[in-house]
């Protein structure tokens, strides 16, 4: 029987099989105990002409390197015009490398534009389930409907992933993710209104430091089931938050201030190399270091263009300790910024362009600077720290960009709950923001928080607050966008059902927000 040393030397014998039997050799030694497709198949950034396909080799997740050989490994791949794989129209060989977690992404091409097609991947004798992915329009072409689905925080100890099976069975051109695909620490109990109940189901690790850690704590996410199936019908835009490295980190600082940022920048460059491995996402985004270039765009025809933003990379420090807390002078520092210049000099190249009718930021906090205060005790406006109201400064140029926008439509996750308003330059309405809330974070939740009355009296700009888990699916027209809050009765126990809360509907060429 060959030896562990034996099979890394043979090359030759691999070279004379040709290079898809090597993969042969590795399943007669017994290497792999199970399919080294356990963590599913996605696909990403789409466009008109193709998309990325994903898929990471891990017969055994938790073992070290996933139960993998530290050799290089082809991986087969097919892309079909059907569901059936009868006319195959791309096909080829990816390497799996150790490196990168035997991770494989796929940059395919040469695809007709607007149009679903099917793929796999094979590892000698094993293969995988089959995903499907849609092309976009060409850009400029003329498009007269888009549906998309968002969504984002999914704390796998709070609840189930109840939304992720629906949401896989909506017909969607792509689904924008917001980040906080994990929560990077265990919990001793989940919450409820404000008390510990308990938890769901639990972490296998408390708290990420290493690669390793990072890569384990993903192959428990992707093991489920109703997440694997939502990865494999829709091709994601896949942003990062915070919890992908650290609760409301920002460039090298850490939460508390208790690491040296030198040290910090070491756990945030594991953890943005585990993000990457396991996203379906391009080359491009690579880490270099401890940094991906997460910002991009993307083109619906005529229809929309979107811009995914990164608010967590050259983020300045949070002011006033963090948290939700008061005023205080740091959140009108004129120095401040949330997207970095570089970044906001893009974005600005974006927004003077007039080629969509709709133009869309697709990105993380909340840029609505709301008053926190839910309860008469608390006598000082309330502000959330971690978002776009403690950063007057770039907050204030990005209205008055958004001003000189036709159409202009905010995403946003991280909140935890549902909400509707909108955006001011000065006493001008420029743009509406449209809240996602989380796939499970924060448990079942409810209809309404304790104070969101208080907090809708005190915010005019607020239309619409909602305190229940789901997803937000966008309906895209030349006359209207439309937001439509899908939200779960529960997500702790098996089998919640599926609602439509409420739809937020943005009229052309006004700004304005009608809730029904």
């Amino acid at each position: 029987m060959l030896t562990r040393r034996d099979f890394l030397s043979t090359g030759g014998a691999a070279a004379a099989l040709g290079i898809a039997g090597a993969p042969a050799i590795v399943r007669a030694q017994n290497w792999f105990s199970d399919t080294p497709f356990r963590l599913g198949v996605a696909s990403g950034d789409p466009a008109p002409d193709g998309f990325v396909i994903w898929t990471k080799l891990a017969p055994e997740p938790f073992a070290p390197h996933g139960g993998m050989p530290m050799s290089a490994l082809p991986v087969l791949w097919e892309v079909a015009s059907d569901d059936r794989f009868a006319t195959i129209v791309a096909s080829g060989t990816a390497t799996a490398r150790p490196e990168l977690g035997h991770s494989v992404h796929v940059e395919v091409t040469g695809l007709e534009p607007d149009r679903p097609y099917w793929y796999r991947f094979r590892l000698g004798s094993d293969r995988s389930l089959f995903g499907r992915a849609r092309t976009l329009p060409r850009a400029g072409a003329p498009v007269s409907s888009l549906r998309f689905g968002v969504c984002g925080c999914q704390h796998y100890e709070a609840g189930l992933y109840t939304a992720y099976r629906h949401l896989a069975q909506e017909d969607l051109a792509f689904v924008f993710h917001y980040g906080d695909f994990i929560y990077e620490y265990r919990s001793d109990y989940a919450f409820q209104q404000g008390l510990p109940v308990p938890k769901v189901r639990d972490h296998r690790l408390r708290v990420l430091y290493s690669l390793d850690d990072y890569r384990a704590h993903y192959a428990q996410y992707l093991l489920d089931i109703d997440l694997q199936a939502a990865r494999s019908r829709h091709a994601f835009l896949s942003t990062f938050d915070d919890h992908e490295v650290e609760n409301n980190w920002v460039q090298d600082f850490q939460q508390h201030g208790d690491v040296p940022p030198e040290i910090f920048a070491l756990r945030r460059q594991a953890a943005m190399q585990a993000w990457y491995e396991h996203m379906p996402v391009r080359a491009a985004m690579i880490p270099r270091g401890s940094f991906i270039h997460a910002n991009r765009a993307l083109q619906y025809g005529n229809l929309a263009s979107i811009n995914l933003l990164d608010t967590r990379s050259f983020r300045s420090d949070q002011p006033c300790g963090d948290g939700f807390r008061p005023f205080c002078p740091d959140v009108a520092d004129p120095k401040a910024t949330v997207l970095g210049q570089a970044q906001e000099s893009w974005l600005d190249a974006n927004l003077a362009r007039k080629d969509a009718v709709w133009t869309c930021l697709a990105q993380q906090v909340m840029m609505m600077p709301l008053d926190r205060r839910r309860s008469e005790e608390e006598t000082e406006k309330i502000l959330n720290l971690d978002s776009w109201a403690a950063y007057d400064a770039p907050r204030n140029r990005l209205m008055r960009r958004l001003a000189g926008v036709d159409n202009a439509v905010v995403l946003t996750g991280d909140e935890h709950q549902n909400f509707a308003g909108l955006l001011y330059d000065r006493d001008r309405p420029v743009a509406v923001e449209c809240v996602t809330t989380s796939i499970s974070s924060g448990g079942d939740g409810q209809d309404k928080r304790t104070g969101t009355d208080m907090m809708m009296a005190n915010n005019p700009q607020l239309r619409f607050m909602n305190d229940q888990r789901g997803y937000s699916i966008c309906e895209v027209t030349p006359e209207a966008w439309r937001t439509h809050f899908m939200v779960l009765d529960r997500v702790t126990t098996p089998g919640g059902t599926l609602s439509r809360r409420a739809t937020a509907t943005v009229p052309r060429r006004t700004v304005a927000l009608d809730i029904g």
